[in-house]
């Protein structure tokens, strides 16, 4: 046991290491970055760029020309699958693999609904025999209005009925044509009053895709006090039918409107009373993974330090390869650098989310992503340190 510890340690990846994190951006992109961490640290000015930004959509006023070349360039790839090209051999020269994210949000009407499932379907032709991508994804939301995803299936109308068909039949079209091109699809987590019939149409799809492998993979936001108690059901479950579970493990990122609509309807909040609480509960849910590997495979999408260390740690004391491909660490495009080259570096399985779509498109998504840096504690604090530190040591 000591000879194994020993072992580990010596090949364990150094999240500090700024050098190996930083070396695929320039002078240039790494001072852009400094700035935008810097901005993102003033919870009072996102606050009121946020408001700025929404009311320039909502008016039309045109912002691309400030946004396309600060927060659009850093945590988007581009506009379209093609204009992403650049970011997606960026980060395979690396070794770090590819999540297209169309980050269109908040459709409602079924032609967008329509659209957003055909963007999908052109990320899964995009990585048939592409080695560069690891998943395809897609938000529900994104294929099925929200009205629809809040109702009880029981008190479905007609036309409610007729609405979730269309529904499946997106999401169904996406899984199938991702099985048919040996690729894995990632199904996000929303808010808690929608998440239920997803969990529902998340598991039909692994039913009838994982039957030899993970094909389609649910979410899991462990800042809910019930999902380690779902995923754990969920072995059972998918034991029992015989299908493999997918499982994505993320802290989560709707906490405070969560909190704010619980209070609001008079309901118990669905939301962890704490960090630390939340913390318990993802280290659980990956140690419970890893003892069920033969039946449940691992997106590990966490940009905390110690929960991706602790992963490894636990990969090497199990014995398991670095590249073992029922595991699969990610963090998104401009955020979290050092925890992903530096798992590239050391063979591990990671990738990058690269959202795309339209500036006014993508707008929704950078402002949540804002709002979100803003929201958790340490995170904007620590990637500015660490731009800092590279930015000393190479002027040195």
């Amino acid at each position: 046991m000591q000879q194994l510890k020993k072992m580990s340690n010596k090949d364990l990846p150094d999240f500090s290491n700024t050098e190996l994190a930083f070396r695929h951006l320039s002078d240039g992109n790494l001072r852009r970055g400094r700035l935008l961490f810097e901005l993102l640290s003033r919870p009072w000015l996102v606050a009121i760029g946020s408001v700025f930004a929404r009311f320039a959509l909502l008016i039309h006023f045109p912002i691309g020309w400030a946004i396309r070349p600060t927060v659009y360039a850093q945590f988007c790839g581009g506009e379209d699958v093609d204009e992403s090209e650049d970011t997606i051999a960026m980060l395979y020269a690396s070794d770090v693999f590819t999540i297209l994210d169309y980050s269109a949000e908040g459709v409602d009407f079924e032609s967008d609904l329509d659209i957003t499932c055909s963007e999908v379907l052109k990320t899964v032709t995009a990585a048939k025999n592409d080695p560069r991508h690891a998943f395809a994804v897609f938000k529900p939301s994104g294929l099925s209005s929200n009205s629809l995803l809040m109702k009880n299936k029981k008190d479905f109308s007609a036309n409610d009925c007729e609405a979730w068909a269309r529904v499946e039949r997106r999401v169904r079209s996406i899984c199938s044509a991702t099985a048919e091109a040996g690729g894995r699809v990632l199904i996000d987590a929303e808010e808690s009053w929608i998440q239920d019939n997803i969990d529902e149409l998340a598991e039909d799809m692994m039913s009838d895709f994982n039957r030899e492998t993970a094909v389609v993979f649910t979410t899991a936001q462990l800042y809910r006090h019930d999902r380690l108690d779902y995923i754990k059901k969920l072995a059972v479950r998918s034991k029992e039918a015989g299908f493999i579970a997918g499982v994505k493990l993320v802290r989560g990122a709707y906490m405070e409107k969560e909190r704010e609509r619980a209070k609001e309807k008079g309901y118990h909040s669905p939301i962890q009373p704490n960090k630390e609480s939340t913390d318990r509960d993802f280290d659980a849910a990956i140690n419970f993974c890893l003892d069920n590997l033969d039946k449940m495979h691992l997106f590990c999408g966490s940009h905390n330090e110690e929960s991706n260390m602790n992963l490894c740690r636990q990969m090497a004391e199990m014995g398991l390869s670095n590249d073992d491909k029922r595991i699969t660490f990610s963090q998104l495009l401009g955020m979290s650098d050092p925890i992903t080259f530096n798992l590239a570096a050391h063979g591990y399985n990671v990738a990058k989310y690269v959202p795309y779509g339209p500036i006014r498109e993508a707008m929704p998504y950078l402002i949540r992503r804002a709002k979100e840096n803003t929201s958790v504690a340490g995170q904007t604090s620590r990637e500015l340190t660490l731009i800092r530190a590279e930015i000393a040591r190479r002027k040195s």
